[in-house]
This record gives structure tokens, sequence and C-alpha cells, in this order.
């Protein structure tokens, strides 16, 4: 029966001596003719095929999922055995015993590269639903959109939603910034009637997965402050009216949600790499360093209302990772008798010692900071409220809005 087995699974998977081509099965893009209409083109460079990324991989954008294509396991060998023991063959052919070692071997390889196949990680953008929207006389369509990281399976997708006008500022704000990279790229435009059709809807919804796509794919623009903020913003500010009000609950859900967001966007490297800038030419805090403390922050004061400490003490941790000296900048602030720290490094301090006592964590290393600190002769007494700061914090975008679109009726 093994043999019968072996000879099967040979035939199916090596005929001929052929080996599988790592490109059979991968659906190509849709060409440009599809998004005629509201939709003419993303991009002149994407004229004819759509590709976005430069890794020769193409994927369509709601085709592509998980285990599709020849680097699946599921699909390239779960299909073959089930070949096999369909088989109606009555007549197995021997295998030797040499031969059989070699099958096995041949297999055992073939498996080996399907699991270690490097696999490029890049954010996808999917639309998961859309919906009309009639609020008074106004009629609009929200389109929820997915966003999670490819090559890898995402435990914590995040969503955002979004109206038509929204793309439409963001497009117009990188083009005020970003005239030269986006000079080749069109913008789905409005139709004088039938935007409330499926048909138009659908193809909006393709139009824009493929937007944000090809936005992401240039390193200018993926890293545009406007880019970003688009993202996680909004979400950032809601979650500050709902602490505002006392709803530490519904708040968590917006505050995990952006940071999801910058976590996938990048902003903690790109807080890093400020951070090092800074300390070389004295500049100022970025507005997605600023966004990206203040959310570990609001973390932290809501889990900690919800007496949920380990999490509190966990994002506090994160927080202070960021943002604390290391011994060496502490020393040459010393000799230079400069002392400049961040201005929530005492409190999330205090606020690390505390936390890690209640829930018995080793807080030593955090302590002796802190003692270091207040031997420097800082007053680590006379020190901002973490909640309070949260509270009135100004959440200002990288244009200097600090308008919030987040209505009243939201939040009651």
């Amino acid at each position: 029966m093994a043999s019968k087995l072996l000879d099967r699974l040979r035939r199916t998977l090596f005929k001929e001596g052929e080996i599988p081509s790592e490109t059979e099965g991968i659906d190509n893009f849709p060409e440009s003719s599809e998004l005629e209409d509201d939709t003419d083109c993303i991009s002149a460079r994407l004229g004819g095929t759509l590709c976005f990324e430069g890794d020769g991989t193409q994927e369509s954008g709601e085709d592509a999922g998980e285990g599709s294509g020849p680097e699946s396991d599921s699909d390239f060998l779960g299909e073959s055995m089930d070949n096999a023991c369909s088989s109606t063959d009555t007549s197995p052919v021997g295998l030797s015993p040499k031969g059989s070692s070699m099958l096995t071997r041949q297999l055992q390889e073939s498996w080996r590269s399907l699991k270690t196949r490097s696999v490029p990680e890049r954010l996808v953008f999917e639309v998961t639903d859309a919906s009309v929207v009639q609020e008074g006389s106004s009629k609009y369509v929200l389109y929820t959109i997915q966003v999670l990281q490819s090559g890898s399976f995402d435990k914590t997708p995040a969503l955002i939603t979004r109206r038509y006008s929204d793309f439409e500022r963001l497009h117009a704000r990188l083009r005020r910034r970003h005239g030269d990279e986006m000079e080749g790229l069109c913008f789905p435009r409005k139709k004088l009637r039938k935007n409330f059709a499926a048909e138009t809807i659908a193809k909006r919804s393709r139009a824009f997965e493929q937007y944000l796509s090809h936005l992401h794919s240039l390193a200018g623009l993926r890293r545009s402050p406007v880019f970003l903020e688009f993202f996680y913003l909004g979400d950032l500010r809601a979650g500050q009216m709902l602490m505002r009000v006392g709803r530490y609950q519904d708040a968590l859900g917006a505050l995990i949600n952006a940071l999801r967001l910058q976590e996938k966007l990048g902003c903690q490297q790109m807080l890093q790499q400020h951070q090092q800038q800074q300390q070389q030419q004295h500049q100022q805090n970025s507005p997605q360093g600023v966004h990206w403390l203040f959310n570990l922050c609001s973390l932290v004061s809501c889990f900690q209302d919800l007496e949920q400490l380990e999490e509190a003490q966990e994002h506090c941790d994160r927080a202070l990772r960021d943002i604390a000296p290391s011994q060496e900048a502490l020393q040459q602030q010393q000799q230079q008798q400069q002392l400049q720290f961040h201005p929530l490094l005492i409190p999330l301090l205090q606020y690390n010692v505390r936390l890690s006592w209640k829930i018995s964590k080793d807080k030593r290393q955090w302590e002796a900071l802190l003692q270091e600190i207040q031997d420097l002769g800082v007053d680590v007494g006379n020190q901002p409220n973490l909640k309070e700061y949260l509270i009135k914090e100004v959440l200002e975008d990288s244009e200097g809005d600090s308008k919030s679109k987040v209505k009243g009726d939201d939040i009651t």
C-alpha cells in the first residue's frame, strides 16, 4: 500500500521530471480597463498590469488570500494527496527500496523548501465592507478597510472606516507636500449619478485598495506624516474624548486599534530614528513621536482605571524604553550641566514603580533610574499628573490642525 501511494505521489508531484513552477496558480492583476468610469487609472506607472511592489509577486487585492498559489502547503501537496488517494489504478508499480528512499528525500526537501521560503512582508489594505449612510440630508458611502501584515499570519489586524471625502482630503494634502511623487497618480473622481450603485461602490472599493497599496509602496510617501495620520489620528482623538468623559472601556478599543496601526506603519522605528537625530541636531519632537507616546500613556491610564494592572505596567514599560536616557547620556548631561528629560519621563517612572510593586514585578531598573535623576538635583515630587496631561493635550496633525473630526454624538 505504501509503495502504491508513493508511486502515485511521484507521478502526481513530479510528472516527467518537471518541478512545479513557483509562478503557477498566482492570479494576475486585472487590467486597467476594469477600472473605467470613475476609477480610470490609479497611476500612469500602473498601466496594464497592476503591481505595487518590486518583489516580483503579483496578487489580486480581493482574490488573493492565505493559502493561494503554489506557496501553500495545502494547495500544493493537499490536492496531490487527494488525487493519489482517489486514483482508480489497481495495479501498483512496485518501488525498490533505493527508489523509495530517493523519493522520500525529494519530498522532504520539497516540504522543507516550502516552509523556509522567504515571503516578503508588506501591508495589505482590503475593503471588507462598504455601506451607504444617511445622516439627515447627507448621504455617503462608508468604507471599512482592514490593514494587515502579509508574509506571516497577522494576529492583530486593524480596521479603519473612511468615506470618499476622507480619501479626497488625503490626496489633496499629499499633492501639496509631495507633488513630484504624486504627479503620476490619478484619483477616482466622482460621478454625476450612480454614486451609490453597487457596481460603482465595488469599483471604488477596489480602487481605494490599489490607491493605498501604491502610496505605501513609495518610501517617501509611506513615511509622510500626512499618510500616517490618515490611519491612526482619528482613533487617537476618539480615545482622548472618551477618556475625558470617563468611558475608559470604550476608549480602549479606539486606542488599541490606533496602536496597532502605528505599529504596522512603523511609527515606533521613526520615533527612535528621530530621537537619534534630535540628540545630534537638537530638533523638536515630531508629531508621530508625540502621538506614539500619547497612545501608550493613554493605554496605561485606561488599563489602570479598569484595574488591569499587568497591561498597564506593560505599556508603561514600553513607553519608558522609548524615552528613558541611557547611562552614557545621563553622564554626558551631568558633565555639561544640561539636564534635559522628556516631560513624561518622571511621571512614567513613578507609575511603573507603583504598578510593578502591585503586581510583584521586578522594578529595580526603574527605581535606580528615578533615584539617579533625583540625585542630579531634579525635583521628582513636583511633576505633572499623567491623567491631566492626557486630557489637556492638544493632538495636532502635521499641518497644525487640532480640530477633531469625532462628533459629540459618537460618544454619547
